[in-house]
C-alpha cells in the first residue's frame, strides 16, 4: 500500500465488467482515508443511470461518508447515460455525444481540490468508449497509473494475464493488481490463481503491488 500513497491520481480498470471495481475503488479510498489524505472517487462513465451514479453513492456507502459536494453538482460523475450498456450503445441510445473533456475537467477540479483521486472505469480495458476510442486508450492518452482489478473466478487467469499484456503494450503504469476475495467459492482455484497472478506481476512488473482485497471491508 505504501507505494499507491505516493500516486496523485489512479485509474482503476478490471479484467472485466463485474470484477469489483467499485468495491476495490471505495477499498482503497477507505485505505488511503486512514493514512489521513483527502480522497476523492470519480466515475469515468457511468452507464444505466439517470441523474446521479449508483457507483459513486456505492463508494460513499462502502466508506461511510456522506456525498461530496462534487457529486452534488456532478463533478464525480460528469458522462451519465441511461442505458446500462458500453458507453458507445449508451450514448447512442441516448442520442448525445461523449465529450470526453467533461471527465479531463473532472479530474483536475478533484485534483486541485483533494490529495487523492481515484478514477473508477467503466467496464475492462477493451470496451468500446467510441467506434474509435476504447477504455485503455484514455488510460494511456492521460497517462494515468493503472490499477487492474481481479478475482478468483474459473477463467480469471486468462483475463488477467491478457489485461496486463494490453497495459504493458500501452506503455500503462501498472501501480498495482488488487485481488477481489469476494468470488473466492473454490478455495483450491483461488489459492491458485492468486498465487499464479502474483508470480506472473513479480516476474513482469515487478515494481507494482499484489493486494488482497478481503470481502468484507
Amino acid at each position: 500500500m505504501d507505494k499507491l500513497l505516493n500516486y496523485k491520481t489512479l485509474f482503476v480498470t478490471g479484467i472485466d465488467t463485474d470484477a469489483g471495481k467499485t468495491y476495490a475503488t471505495a477499498w482503497l479510498a477507505g485505505l488511503m482515508t486512514r493514512q489521513g489524505l483527502s480522497v476523492a472517487t470519480q466515475k469515468f462513465i457511468q452507464t444505466g443511470c439517470t441523474g446521479s451514479s449508483e457507483d459513486i453513492e456505492a463508494h460513499r456507502r462502502l466508506c461511510g461518508t456522506g456525498a461530496l459536494p462534487e457529486d452534488l453538482d456532478g463533478t464525480t460523475a460528469p458522462i451519465i447515460f441511461s442505458y446500462p450498456a458500453s458507453a458507445q450503445l449508451a450514448a447512442r441510445i441516448d442520442g448525445r455525444e461523449i465529450d470526453l473533456g467533461l471527465a479531463d475537467r473532472s479530474t483536475e477540479i478533484l485534483s486541485g481540490r483533494y490529495d487523492r483521486v481515484l478514477i473508477e472505469g467503466a467496464g475492462g480495458l477493451m470496451v468500446p468508449v467510441t467506434d474509435d476510442l476504447f477504455c485503455i486508450d484514455y488510460i494511456a492518452s492521460r497517462k494515468l497509473p493503472a490499477v487492474l482489478v481481479t478475482n478468483g473466478v474459473l477463467g480469471s487467469i486468462n483475463h488477467t494475464v491478457l489485461s496486463l499484456e494490453a497495459i504493458s503494450s500501452r506503455g500503462i503504469e501498472l501501480a498495482a493488481v488488487v485481488y477481489n476475495t469476494h468470488f473466492d467459492s473454490d478455495a483450491t482455484i483461488a489459492a491458485d490463481t492468486f498465487g499464479f497472478i502474483s508470480r506472473y506481476t513479480a516476474s513482469h512488473f515487478p515494481e507494482s503491488e499484489v493486494m488482497k482485497m478481503p470481502s468484507i471491508m
